[in-house]
């Protein structure tokens, strides 16, 4: 049996909290590449339009540095991490000042090639 090689692509640093990628990563895990790409089009949140250039360049990176045939693709990993927090000051009333934090995130998307046997049974 052949081995299955997952190709990957990394967003470090994105100003964008990870839990709000979150919601939009569950959606696309495990599917087809080309089902991922229209629920991350008609998807109206910020999360999505990040995630699917993380997953084109994970295509472009298996098509082009692996030759492999996309219609074959699926994406078999994604997860986010939370990358450094950006601490600021906002100030108030009388003196005061409250801090706010805002997230990073680094995305990580992996996509695989279906194996023959689960492709002919997408088709029955």
């Amino acid at each position: 049996m052949a081995e299955i090689k997952e190709i990957k692509s990394v967003a470090k640093y994105v100003r964008i909290a990870p839990r709000k990628v979150r919601i939009v990563m569950n959606l696309i895990r495990g599917k087809k590449v080309d089902d991922a790409f229209a629920i991350l089009k008609f998807t109206p949140k910020r999360g999505a339009r990040l995630l699917e250039k993380v997953l084109q360049s994970a295509v472009a990176n298996a098509e082009n540095n692996f030759d492999m045939d996309t219609d074959k693709l699926y994406v078999s990993t994604c997860f986010v991490d939370q990358g450094p927090t950006l601490k600021r000051i906002h100030p108030r009333s009388r003196g005061q000042a409250f801090g706010i934090l805002k997230h990073t995130s680094h995305i990580t998307v992996m996509v695989a090639e279906q194996a023959e046997e689960t492709l002919n049974e997408d088709k029955k």
